[in-house]
């Protein structure tokens, strides 16, 4: 039996059990575990999956560690630990993305320029390290603008700007006076009108030893202010032709950012001017797994495992399965408040078309103010048709209520108020 297959593990876009159930016969698995508050919460089902060796944070004790351990694969799921991968592999020799091309996928400022660069998109961008920059910045980058992190996922810290006095509110708490830090600042990408349906979309792509490949094109149903993501569907919803243009447009960003083998998600505005990079990601998309396998059949774990090992993949067509698969989540509120129940999971599983309703969130979990994208739950299901999703995700979320504890009171809220709002 050859070496293991070592996964460097936090919170990320597969769980746990989504490893070693999709890695299961590709080899054992070891799950090279970051410290963190997810970790400390799963360490004990992550010891029942596989073998668990701690991440100390020194990089030659952990190069060491992983050595003894022979692995014939490194990989990841999660975005934050995607730079500790990439010195793995290199230091091993071992198939991944090169440590060059995950800073680019990793730092949203490189991203932008090598994109630019390369003819790929023009969105205009800068970097901020001071607000006193920030007139010189505006005027390059106009307004509206859009203010995010330079690393990081989830929309945490990101904001629309519309004036200079929302630029200067936002802009001190993200960099405060006497610190080192920098957010990039970009210009808004307006979408065009998408009825129900969100204005982007995303491309899931693998890269190996026959090179790039698109699974999908996976729909978004609308944001939520700022920027927090409710859910996909696949397919999208879009034609024959817009699909192309997408796939050409994902095509030539990700082969300016010189892929090793892997995965990529790859978000995509579609605007008046046609469908414009928001951002490449190097790993699995959130929840695309079980979207994938749900519509098509497809454990995307184990071909990140395959591509890991160097093995040449084979995938057929999938992205236009005969019924539209979705994934919808309710939304924690922005502003600070206790979790006092949740209700109707029974009723929901119910409806017709509804396969199931997992809730995350347990009563006696707090939420800071945040606007972060913070799922309560997820609920999945098919249909026959895109124009069938309103009805049956609006039917599903008045079925499904949460208690919360606010701070003027107490709250019974249904996931269809949660998601329009409901002040």
């Amino acid at each position: 039996m050859g070496g293991p297959l070592v996964v460097v593990y936090d919170r990320g876009a597969a769980s746990g059990a989504e490893i070693a159930v999709g890695l299961r016969e590709l080899g054992p698995v070891v799950f090279l575990v970051n410290p963190s508050a997810h970790t400390r919460r799963t360490g004990e089902v992550l010891r029942r999956l596989g073998d668990v060796v701690p991440l100390t944070g020194d990089r030659a004790a952990d190069l060491a560690a992983v050595r003894r351990l022979a692995p014939a694969a490194v990989l990841t799921f999660s975005e934050p630990m995607l730079p500790v991968t990439a010195r793995l592999a290199d230091a091993l020799d071992l198939p991944f993305h090169s440590v060059a091309t995950t800073g680019l996928l990793t730092d949203k400022v490189r991203q932008r320029e090598r994109l630019r660069r390369h003819g790929v998109d023009d969105v205009r961008s800068r970097p901020l390290s001071s607000i006193e920059d920030w007139p010189a910045v505006r005027d390059h980058v106009g307004l509206p603008a859009v203010v995010k992190p330079v690393h990081g996922q989830g929309s945490r810290n990101t904001y629309v700007v519309t004036d200079d006095a929302t630029a200067y509110r936002v802009l001190a708490p993200l960099l405060p006076a006497g610190r080192v830090s920098t957010v990039l600042v970009e210009e808004l990408l307006v979408g065009r009108p998408g009825g129900p349906f969100g204005d982007y979309v995303s491309v899931e792509s693998h890269h190996g030893p026959q090179g790039l490949r698109h699974l999908a094109v996976t729909g978004k149903f609308p944001l939520v202010p700022p920027f927090r993501e409710t859910g996909q569907f696949w397919p999208a919803a879009v034609t024959d032709a817009e699909r192309q243009e997408i796939l050409d447009l994902a095509t030539r960003a990700l082969t300016a950012l010189d892929l090793g083998p892997g995965l990529t998600h790859t978000e995509i505005k579609l605007t008046g001017r046609g469908p414009r990079i928001i951002e490449v990601n190097g790993r699995l998309g959130g929840h695309i797994n079980e979207l994938a396998r749900h519509a098509a059949g497809v454990d995307v774990v184990r071909l990140a495992g395959q591509l890991a090992l160097g093995q040449p993949v084979t995938v057929p067509p999938v992205d236009q399965p005969g019924k539209v698969h979705f994934q919808h989540n309710t939304l924690a509120p922005v502003e600070p408040c206790e979790l006092l129940s949740v209700s109707g999971a029974a009723e929901v599983r119910r409806i017709d078309g509804i396969d199931g309703f997992r809730a995350y969130a347990r009563p006696g979990d707090r939420f800071e103010a945040d606007v972060m994208t913070r799922h309560l739950d997820l609920l999945w299901g098919h249909c026959d048709r895109h124009t069938d999703l309103p009805a049956l995700l609006d039917e599903a979320q008045h079925r499904i209520c949460y208690e919360f504890r606010l701070g003027d009171g107490v709250r019974r809220l249904s996931a269809a108020e949660l998601h329009r709002g409901w002040r």
